[in-house]
């Protein structure tokens, strides 16, 4: 199938639209497709999508603009793929939306759009470059000039987005591991590999496995599909290297197991490591584990980055990973692939996005870095006073104006501090030694300090002046984009299981949330909260 661009066409007489009444024509106009039709569709960019097709001449593709606007319909309107390509034939607000009015045959099929998402899928997993989130981006972009927003003031959040996944006892990971190739080998005639292990591809085994048994007889279930999986891996050897169900077993029994003195079982919290990254369902191999604010999550981690202006706020990137991927990596991911501004810029964002390198980098990227929320252990005021070297490993002078007698650095779980020895006679009359902490000696007195502290106590002095409740005021509209997609938009619901299939999806759904801000600005119906910090 060949690359060709759609250079959509004017209306002609012979269009479909000519052929509604008046009435029709004025509905038409003042609903969605208007919109969508006039701003929308002709902001897609198709040249990208060129390397999904081939260079030689032969059929030629459906319209990426097509089927691009087509799956911002979808999320926008919650549809299935059928109900999508059945309102394109019979509904003329869709054709005009995707300017197919003057088309004698529509162009899109049942297998349209799912096929166009498999080459997007598999491009990314071979050449590792996402085009439909450079795409949906890059709308976003336009989206904000058309609504008149800028990207001088950006605030950012993440939100956990669910996995389609059934949670599975460890147990049950371990056994549908095994079960899973099993099945495989029997299905492809290997049932010589399966001798006295013929039960895993029974329909019912499960059941019986698990809701039918005894649960005291749990640690001899345990024991036999441990040596079952053992049993299975010994006799396929490497013949089945590049079959994903026994990628999943070789990954899994690692991660959930150790062997000890030639015996091997599950994997317990004196063992050391971290279950965290670690599969959590062969149905989804990419899903992981994250407790956050007490409660457990199976999936994935999106996070936002929201332009913010008078006339409203536009999604106008978005990042999206296993939900064990943190907040500080987001912003440093984002930071670097932002190019140094030419006008200072303000990103807002909560207290868990906040790490020395981030700032550092926002400043080199001419970004006014705000964190709201800051937390963490209340520390004395008068450290923001220290002075430091460049790489904060030493202490250059106290509040006073000293200098330390010696000063050494110690790391600890990712933390450094300094510890430094002052004159006992510089810090016993000294009217900040209490504040400082100083452990006063027969001849020095130790003050421990750390760079993070002073800036940490730096920030919270920062948010004190108004301008600063002003732009904590902006951040607070961020927290209602977990809400629209999970109640909107179904996020939790992904009808796909994957890291690249459920990033496509939320790109979607991303673009259909920015469709309908547009929509409503044009149509005057949203109500913009003015903030003074937006005039400035």
């Amino acid at each position: 199938m060949s690359f060709r661009k759609n250079n959509y066409q004017q209306m002609s007489l012979a269009d479909s639209f000519m052929g509604l009444t008046s009435r029709e024509r004025k509905a038409l106009e003042n609903s969605w497709a208007k919109t969508f039709g006039d701003e929308i569709f002709p902001a897609i960019d198709e040249t990208p999508f060129q390397v999904l097709y081939s260079g030689h001449a032969s059929r030629p593709n459906t319209p990426v603009n097509v089927c691009v606007g087509a799956l911002i319909i979808k999320e926008l309107f919650g549809l299935s793929d059928d109900e999508v390509v059945e309102n394109v034939l019979l509904d003329p607000r869709f054709q005009y939306a995707l300017h197919t009015t003057s088309c004698v045959e529509q162009p899109i099929s049942g297998k349209t759009l799912s096929r166009f998402r498999r080459r997007c899928y598999n491009y990314e997993t071979t050449y590792g470059i996402d085009l439909y989130h450079n795409c949906i981006t890059a709308l976003s972009g336009k989206i904000a000039k058309m609504m008149g927003i800028s990207s001088r003031i950006r605030r950012m959040d993440s939100m956990m987005i669910a996995a389609n996944i059934k949670k599975l006892s460890r147990t049950e990971l371990l056994y549908t591991c095994v079960a899973k190739l099993a099945i495989h080998l029997h299905k492809h005639g290997k049932d010589d590999i399966l001798e006295d292990l013929e039960h895993y591809y029974a329909a019912d085994d499960f059941n019986k496995m698990f809701y039918y048994s005894d649960s005291s007889h749990t640690d001899e279930q345990v024991k036999e599909i441990l040596g079952d999986a053992d049993k299975l891996l010994d006799r396929c050897g490497n013949a089945y290297d590049d079959v994903t169900e026994y990628q999943l077993l070789v990954r899994c029994l690692p991660e959930q197991t150790v062997v000890e003195n030639g015996v091997r079982r599950l994997w317990t919290k004196e063992d050391g490591g971290s279950l965290s990254g670690v599969m959590q369902s062969p149905s989804d191999p990419d899903a992981t584990f994250r407790t956050k604010a007490g409660k457990g999550h199976y999936g994935y981690v999106a996070n936002v980055d929201e332009s913010v202006g008078e006339n409203g706020s536009v999604i106008t990137d978005y990042q999206y990973e296993c939900n064990n991927y943190s907040d500080v990596q987001f912003l440093k991911d984002s930071l670097e692939r932002t190019a140094v501004q030419d006008e200072e810029a303000t990103l807002i964002t909560d207290g868990a996005y906040s790490s020395r390198d981030n700032r550092r980098l926002a400043e080199e990227k001419n970004i006014n870095l705000v964190t709201t929320g800051i937390n963490g252990t209340q520390v004395e005021d008068i450290l923001a006073d220290f002075e430091f070297s460049d790489d904060g490993t030493k202490v250059l002078r106290c509040p006073a104006g000293h200098e330390p007698k010696s000063c050494s650095y110690r790391e600890q779980k990712g933390y450094g501090h300094c510890r430094c020895s002052f004159l006992i006679t510089q810090c016993a009359e000294c009217p900040h030694c209490k504040e400082c902490k100083a452990n006063l000696r027969k001849h020095v007195a130790i003050v421990t300090v750390s760079a993070n502290a002073k800036e940490t106590v730096e920030l919270r002095r920062s948010h004190s002046g108004e301008r600063f409740k002003n732009l904590a005021r902006i951040r607070n509209g961020v927290e209602t984009i977990p809400s629209i997609p999970r109640k909107r938009y179904q996020v939790d619901k992904m009808p796909v299981r994957g890291l690249i299939r459920s990033k496509f999806f939320f790109g979607c759904k991303v673009a259909a949330l920015n469709f309908r801000k547009l929509y409503t600005f044009r149509h005057q119906r949203g109500h913009y909260a003015q903030n003074p910090i937006l005039a400035g």
